[in-house]
This record gives structure tokens, sequence and C-alpha cells, in this order.
């Protein structure tokens, strides 16, 4: 079905949400039509955000919101869903629409395997009635769907669209570009340099599957990386839990700029806690690139700001390999925690591949290196 006529029959003028590849052909057909316009689309830090903002314009305009999201980000909006929006409560009415990732029977990346199985059950147990969107399901009947959920909106519940693996579709090639040149393979290449043997806690998306695949490629060891395959925006805290209980050795995050934003308190309680070995790396391109590329709002937000205003002693922003390299030196020798933010343009290989070991394989080694080896500062 094409995206347009999906978001047509499922009404709403306003949608704010988290991208989703599995969503891909309706981001793109949002952004293409809206753009980031607020009165019509909000593209938010997590997905309880973009419900609170829903209930948000609900209020203001007495209409609904349609909120897009991976399955993955359902725990983000458990809260608010079932302490705001529902009809013991605040009877606020919300569109979801919900990208299924990890659907039983179809080959999916590990971290979806199990939030897939739950999908439907999370919402059946949080009273949201849903409705699968597949490749065959036709306007028609997607129309009479619509007009049933009608009557649950009215009564101030809560709906959720769950769509399959291509379902929908959009013919127009939107692109997705900032103004920064470094690429972000080749600075987390610099990165891993500079770190050479210490642990490295990396976050969600391409950024773990590039550090993969530039160990492969130098002969190197798996076991100094923790990739953090799903959990966005909790990188940090991962290695804040390691950075304070492995105080002799520096512990590296390679974080991301949508990841820092959906779960920005973690930078508070690291600024508060200032572990002294802990270098808190975030790539930002702006973009939710891994997910199709629609922009985050870290293009407007000011990074460095924000993780001194967190505590961090010190701040490094760079736009080039060089001042990477001074930045990545300093932090190794500065003695206390540091902050870099590292500009890169958005983009990366076609053939980039995916790690070929089991996170469970990943997890094993990662911790009998930091049992076994002495790391010291």
């Amino acid at each position: 079905m094409k995206a347009e006529n999906f978001a047509e029959i499922i009404g709403g003028d306003f949608f704010t949400g988290v991208p989703d590849s599995q969503l891909k052909a309706l981001c793109d057909y949002v952004y293409d039509r809206y753009g980031t316009d607020p009165k019509h689309h909000i593209i938010a830090a997590n997905e309880g955000n973009c419900t609170a903002i829903a209930a948000g314009y609900h209020l203001a305009t007495g209409k609904i919101a349609v909120v897009y999201m991976q399955n993955s980000g359902e725990g983000n909006i458990i809260n608010p869903t079932a302490s705001l929006l529902n009809e013991k409560v605040y009877s606020i009415p919300v569109v979801f629409v919900i990208g299924w990732r990890g659907e039983p029977g179809v080959h999916d990346e590990p971290q979806h395997i199990y939030q897939g199985e739950v999908t439907l059950k999370l919402l059946e147990d949080m009273g949201i009635k849903s409705f699968v969107v597949s490749t065959d399901t036709d306007e028609e009947q997607l129309r009479a769907v619509a007009e049933s959920f009608s009557k649950e909106l009215a009564e101030g519940k809560s709906v959720a669209y769950v769509i399959r693996k291509n379902a929908l579709t959009y013919e127009k090639n939107v692109k997705y570009k900032n103004n920064f040149v470094m690429g972000r393979e080749e600075a987390i290449k610099h990165i891993a340099a500079a770190a050479q043997e210490d642990p490295i806690i990396c976050t969600t998306g391409k950024a773990s599957r590039e550090l993969f695949e530039i160990r492969a490629a130098e002969g190197k060891s798996h076991k100094y990386d923790f990739l953090t395959v799903g959990s966005m925006g909790h990188s940090s805290s991962i290695a804040l839990g390691i950075a304070l209980n492995k105080p002799d050795s520096l512990i590296w995050c390679i974080d991301g700029d949508g990841a820092m934003l959906m779960h920005m308190g973690a930078a508070a309680v690291i600024g508060s806690v200032c572990p002294k070995n802990l270098v808190h790396i975030v790539i930002n391109n702006s973009a939710h690139e891994t997910v199709g590329g629609m922009p985050t709002a870290a293009g407007s937000a000011d990074l460095i700001r924000i993780a001194e205003g967190c505590g961090y002693p010190k701040t490094f922003s760079v736009e080039s390999l060089d001042a990477l390299d001074k930045a990545l030196d300093s932090a190794k020798h500065s003695g206390c925690l540091t902050f870099i933010e590292v500009r890169c343009a958005i983009g990366s290989r076609a053939d980039l591949g995916r790690p070929t070991t089991s996170a469970l394989e990943n997890k094993q080694r990662f911790m009998e290196y930091l049992k076994d080896t002495n790391l010291s500062l």
C-alpha cells in the first residue's frame, strides 16, 4: 500500500515519532510533505516523548495525533500510555503506527526477536486494539478497520496499526544530508586506534556494525568491544557502570546523537558521578541514519554546552580527523571525564555487513577480557 494512501485513511494531520526502517516509506512521505514543520510533524527524542507531545496536541486541539515508532519503543510508551492516556486517567486517544521488527517467523537481528514476540501482547495488555498491516492489505479493508477504530478513539481509547515488512511503499526517493564532511567509519577507525586495547562500548546501529568490520579488517579481536545492538540510548549508562567498577581501566563509549537525545538524562548522571576514566564520544551526524536518515534535534542543540552543563570537565567538538586525533590524545592523558562531539556526514558503505558473532558470544568474550586482563590508566 502506498504510504500516502495509508496516511490519508488512518486520518490526522499531525505526526510525531521516532523513525524506523520498517516505516521508512511512511517517514519519507511525512518528511517529504511536512519537513519538520512543528504544526504538522515533530521528530521526537524518544517514544514516550512523542506520546506526551501527542497528548498535548489533543488537549490543545481536540484532534488525534499519529505517533510512529519501531516496536522496540513500546517500552518507552508504557508509562505515558498507562498513566496518562488510559481512559481510567485522562482518556486521551492516540493513533500509534508501529513497525514490527522481529515478527515471529521472519528473520531479523537478535535484538528484535523477543520484542517481536511480545509486540501484540504488550498492546493488548495496555488495552490498545491493534490491526496488522501486511503487503496484501488493501485500502478497502484498511478503511473498514479505520472506521471501527474511530469508535474506540471517540471513547478516548488509543489504537495501533502494526506494520509488517514491506507493507508500505513510497515512490519518491527522499535524500537526507548535512553539511559535515568527515566520514563516521573513518572517525571510528581513529577512535579504535586511539583506544588500542581499552574497552569500547558502542551504540546501536551502523556504528557498532562499522566497529565490528574495522576489527575484522585489521585482524584484531572483538573482545575489546561491547556492541549495544539494542536498547538505544543506553550505551553511555552501560559504559558508566563499567567505568565505576573498573576504575583502573580507561573506558571508551562511542555514542550517537539520536541515542544521546533519546535518554539525555544519562549525561546528567554521568556528569554528577564524574568518573575520571570515561571518554564519552558522540558521533553527531544530526540524523537517525541507521533507520533512514531523518534529522534529529542534535542539528540545533549545542551538545558541548549540554555536556558542560551536566558536569563534564573536559569537552571537545571536532569536524576533521586531525582535530579528532588531538582530542583523543588529550582524552587519553587528561585523567578526567571527557566528552567529544564528532561531527560527521550522513552515509555509509553500501556493503556494510553485520556482526557475524552472536550477542551472547560478544558478551562472554567482553566479560572474560575485563576479568582476565590487567588494564591500567
